[in-house]
């Protein structure tokens, strides 16, 4: 009887362990998939330029433009919606939150270092930029993990 109870116990740990291993790669794998999607959305809005201030010689980002093309980027790479809450269907279940998203202009002389020490972030531009900081929630898929969330951050420089 105690083998019986013994080897029940080893199988309910085995697979409370395998539970959590799975749980860590998934995560991982999403922690990884959502800052290809900050990357790849800072990149795109960094890419707007300003035509306006082009025609006088300025090199510029459009603030308007880029901000919505970020928002875009991470609606199509995380199946988000317009309000950034996931569709149905989709692997996240909370909504991504936009922490931060600055544009760093002509205003400013490069090279230049952006410091966010709320979100302890630090970047040096050598032209003008953007810099996305988006806040993502993993879901879990047992409740074997504390819960897990990132501040994910991006940034980009204009390329011309």
């Amino acid at each position: 009887m105690a083998k019986l109870v013994f080897s029940v116990l080893m199988i309910v740990i085995w697979w409370m362990l395998h539970a959590l291993q799975i749980d860590e790669e998934v995560a991982m794998g999403t922690v990884h998939e959502a800052k290809r999607a900050v990357d790849r959305a800072a990149h795109a809005a960094a890419q707007q330029l300003d035509r306006e201030k082009l025609e006088m010689g300025i090199v510029s980002i459009d603030s308007g433009l880029a901000e919505g093309v970020a928002l875009h980027y991470l609606q199509g790479n995380l199946a988000l919606d317009a309000e950034l809450n996931p569709q149905p269907g989709t692997f996240l279940r909370d909504a991504v939150e936009v922490l931060a998203f600055d544009i760093v202009n002509e205003e400013v002389e490069f090279p230049y270092t952006y410091r966010n020490s709320l979100y302890n972030y630090e970047v040096t531009l050598d032209r003008p930029g953007v810099i996305l900081i988006a806040h993502v929630k993993y879901p879990r898929l047992f409740g074997v993990l504390d819960p897990v969330e990132w501040d994910l951050k991006g940034s980009a420089e204009l390329v011309y």
